[in-house]
């Protein structure tokens, strides 16, 4: 509902409308509150109704992320785009989803983003801009992403020291989109290195949990929800590593934002709440 009512009520910002804001409330993005709700509906339509046909679950499951895909899509947001994509992907491949056909799935989705950038330039055409100035630096505007590599190198292993880091002032949005940057830059690779092991960590400790389960529920929302988190992850440091084109992908609870702290803090208090029983004594007595 509330990613309904952006396009009327939204906030425009730098071209893009996915805020919102109501009498006594901050500025909110409703993408961020969808994410983790997408994650735990999705896993409750592929196994809430067994005597129905599995395909016919993994219909009305990509109905409802065709039906969220069309209301990003024309904020633009291809980021929380591919990133919803990408999480139901998992998610119906750990449901155990023919193979072959989740790569033709795969390849109609880029088809239709490709569709979208050739048909409607004038509301998708940054997109092609900014694929053609990954992979060709020179043709087109790249400051941003050459700013925060810079910074990454010149903070080194150890970096330069908290609040020493000059990239904070030279990116417009580098609290947000580069802020591995900004943390490489202040206080050195090996922290950075830290930061991926810690959520690398989270997602170990999950998939532990995710093994022992015995409920297919519980074992598609939380991996939905691990994967939500370690796939923005990489996607946020392969851009500011220039590994990935400019997405705008912010990084879970390190990035500024309330809607992101807050949309971070949820998936985690999900994740906690689903693995908080002890299933290893269950799976030894069984």
């Amino acid at each position: 509902m509330l990613l309904s009512l952006v396009p009327l009520f939204g906030i425009e910002v730098k071209g893009a409308k996915r805020w919102m804001e109501f009498p006594f409330l901050p500025r909110f993005q409703p993408v961020e509150l969808v994410k983790p709700l997408f994650i735990i509906f999705i896993a409750k339509i592929i196994t809430l109704n067994q005597e129905n046909s599995i395909y016919k679950r993994y219909l009305y499951s990509f109905l409802t992320l065709l039906l969220i895909i069309i209301f990003l899509i024309n904020q633009p947001d291809l980021g929380q785009t591919l990133l919803l994509i990408f999480t139901w992907l998992t998610m119906i491949f750990v449901s155990g989803f023919n193979m072959f056909l989740l790569i033709v799935l795969g390849l109609i989705f880029l088809c239709i983003i490709g569709f979208l950038i050739y048909f409607f330039p004038e509301k998708f055409g940054y997109i092609f801009l900014r694929i053609k100035t990954f992979i060709d630096p020179k043709a087109g505007d790249n400051f941003q992403s050459e700013k925060a590599l810079e910074a990454i190198k010149q903070g080194g292993l150890t970096g330069q020291g908290m609040g020493e880091g000059i990239l904070k002032d030279k990116v417009p949005e580098a609290h947000t989109d580069y802020i591995i940057a900004v943390v490489s830059e202040e206080f050195g690779a090996i922290f950075v290195l830290f930061i991926l092991i810690v959520f690398l960590f989270i997602g170990y400790k999950t998939l532990n949990k995710i093994f022992l389960e015995k409920d297919e529920f519980l074992k598609l929302a939380l991996s939905g929800l691990v994967s939500l988190l370690i796939i923005q992850t990489f996607i946020h440091i392969g851009v500011n590593i220039r590994l990935l084109p400019t997405t705008g992908m912010t990084l879970p609870f390190l990035s500024y934002g309330g809607s992101s702290l807050l949309g971070s803090s949820i998936i985690a208090g999900i994740i906690l709440n689903f693995t908080r029983k002890d299933n290893t004594k269950t799976f030894i007595n069984e």
